[in-house]
């Protein structure tokens, strides 16, 4: 089968393209195989979520008002566990102190003494946080036990030469200003099976997996489960003090994944992303001063306008097709979006 594709022009003034076209459609390559481990992970092997209360000292009275009475309430019960007696919560003035949440992010198999950076945000009405230094702050996990401490010097990422009065001065990182003071514990050595869950689910995905680690490693391995996970049998020999390395051999294994034909579109910005598998049926669309029609047997004459594609036609060919001619972005969207609102377009329309 032929398809053709006939775009005639009425009138179409010069213009500027300003369309930015990503896809394999503009140079076609073959899909590369990507890692499991890329694509995939063990379940149970995660980072864990840290949070806690603490304070900011030394800035240059920009810290919360004396209204704030949480953190009049914080600076004196922390000058009190140092010894010094504040005879009243309202001898203390907190201008130079602000109250902040610090949250950080554990990885997995983290050990003790390992560094993690943290983020502080105000709480109360403090107008910055610049140049400020967190106070020693316990991090709990949801189980509202102590797995790390955070101090330091806070950093508001500021450009050299940037305005205040344009950035965001109430949040800030401490780099590495976290250590990890207990083991979230995760037990590999003993599981005899263990399941591979895939970041984007996919059954085709999922059994091309299966089948590379069973013809890698060992029949009966791997066995999916549904599209977003594969169950993985430890084999005997390795079970009781080798999953780690058995984890290692999977996760190195290559496989092409498959994706689901989609184009995406960003209205803002005039962006249009197509996916190396999108394709396109016969239909035509009259759009302001253009007419596009897709054809599945053209005529047999010839004309300048028209193309002729062996094959399943790509909507690549489409999108170059009418770039020829100036298309504007704004226009080449109102198509696309027409073309798929009449079923002619075989993908996911996703629109930002």
């Amino acid at each position: 089968m032929v398809i053709g594709i006939k775009i005639l022009r009425k009138i179409v003034p010069p213009l500027i393209l300003s369309l930015i076209i990503l896809g394999s459609f503009i140079c076609p390559v073959m899909v590369e195989a990507a890692r499991i481990k890329d694509l995939a992970a063990i379940k149970g092997i995660r980072s864990n979520q840290l949070t806690g209360y603490g304070l900011v000292a030394g800035l240059n009275g920009t810290g919360d008002k004396d209204n704030v009475h949480f953190t009049r309430r914080a600076l004196v019960n922390l000058m009190e566990r140092m010894n010094v007696n504040i005879p009243s919560i309202n001898d203390i003035k907190v201008k130079n102190v602000a109250s902040v949440m610090v949250t950080a992010i554990i990885p997995p198999f983290a050990r003790i003494g390992d560094n993690i950076d943290v983020t502080v945000s105000s709480l109360g009405d403090a107008k910055s946080l610049k140049g400020g230094t967190l106070l020693m702050t316990p991090l709990k996990g949801v189980d509202d036990m102590v797995y790390g401490l955070a101090q330091g010097m806070v950093s508001l990422g500021i450009p050299s030469g940037a305005n205040d009065r344009d950035s965001h001065l109430l949040v800030g990182r401490v780099v590495n200003g976290g250590t990890v003071e207990q083991e979230i514990p995760f037990k590999l050595n003993g599981k005899k099976f263990l399941t591979l869950s895939l970041f984007t689910p996919d059954f085709t995905t999922a059994r091309r997996m299966a089948d590379t680690i069973n013809a890698s490693i060992g029949e009966g391995i791997a066995k999916i489960i549904d599209g977003s996970a594969l169950g993985l049998n430890v084999p005997d020999d390795m079970w009781e003090k080798n999953v780690a390395e058995f984890i290692a051999d999977i996760e190195t294994l290559s496989v092409i994944p498959d994706t689901v034909a989609r184009v995406i579109i960003n209205e803002r910005t005039g962006t249009v992303v197509i996916g190396n598998d999108v394709t396109i049926a016969g239909v035509a669309v009259a759009h302001g001063n253009l007419s596009v029609t897709i054809e599945q047997t053209p005529g047999n004459e010839v004309e300048e306008s028209l193309m002729n594609l062996a094959g399943t036609s790509t909507i690549g060919e489409l999108v170059r097709g009418l770039n020829s001619l100036g298309v504007k972005p704004r226009d080449l969207i109102s198509i696309l979006q027409s073309i798929k609102a009449s079923g002619a377009l075989q993908a996911e329309l996703v629109v930002m």
